[in-house]
Parts: C-alpha cells; sequence; structure tokens
C-alpha cells in the first residue's frame, strides 16, 4: 500500500509506565518509540514524539523530577496539542495510560489511528 501525501505522525507509546521512574527504563522507551520514528521516516513521513517537545520545555520551566508539578503541567498537555497538528497517531508498546490517552484523543479530533506500523502507507514517490 502507498500513499502520495506523507503523514505527520505522532508515535505514542510508554513513556514512565512500568519503569518505576528508572532513568535507564524510561531512556529505553525513548528509544524504542525514537526507532519507530525512524523506521517511518525512512518510509517518507514525518515522526514526532511528544517527548521531543515537552522534554525540554519541562527542563527549561524548573521541573525537579519526573511526575512533579511541573512536569506534570506540560508533559502530556504538550502532546495533547501536538495531535491538533498531526494526521495520525500510532500506537505502539505496552500499556501506557497516556498512550492511550494519545489515541482516545486522536480519535476524537478524527485523526487516523495506527497500531501496527506495516499498517501505515509508503509514500510514493520517496
Amino acid at each position: 500500500m502507498k500513499t502520495d501525501e506523507p503523514l505527520l505522525i505522532l508515535v505514542a507509546g510508554p513513556y514512565r509506565s512500568g519503569t518505576q521512574d528508572d532513568p535507564a527504563k524510561i531512556a529505553a522507551n525513548v528509544h524504542h518509540m525514537t526507532t519507530v520514528a525512524l523506521e517511518l521516516y525512512q518510509r517518507g513521513h514525518l515522526p514526532v514524539l511528544g517527548e521531543w517537545f515537552a522534554l525540554p520545555l519541562v527542563e527549561a520551566a524548573g521541573s525537579k523530577q519526573t511526575g512533579d508539578a511541573v512536569f506534570n503541567a506540560i508533559f502530556h498537555p504538550v502532546a495533547i496539542r501536538l495531535i491538533d497538528k498531526c494526521d495520525a497517531v500510532l500506537r505502539i508498546g505496552s500499556a501506557s495510560q497516556g498512550a492511550d490517552e494519545m489515541v482516545s484523543m486522536g480519535q476524537a479530533k478524527g485523526k487516523r489511528i495506527f497500531y501496527n506500523q506495516k499498517d501505515i502507507p509508503e509514500v510514493e514517490e520517496f
């Protein structure tokens, strides 16, 4: 399956879920999402992670630890705002309340929802 137009795709997977906020496990989750994003890019799409936008803002706003009030005021709200700009959401990985929320918000906003990256059409002429 191919498409003429690249999609802007929010990759939604677990960030903190199942990590007990262990930085190495969180980094592994981000690495997994980034690896999937690279595969989408190589197929002609423009992938994005909410983390790419939120984490620098969380740091600049003075968050002291994952899950503090500053973190919570920015982290998921950034991804929710980002959905408005995206064409689709790709849900990957294991259980995650936040990633499921991104899917629900995407559905509510009429975005295409994918659960398998193989279902996303490759961009023609790429």
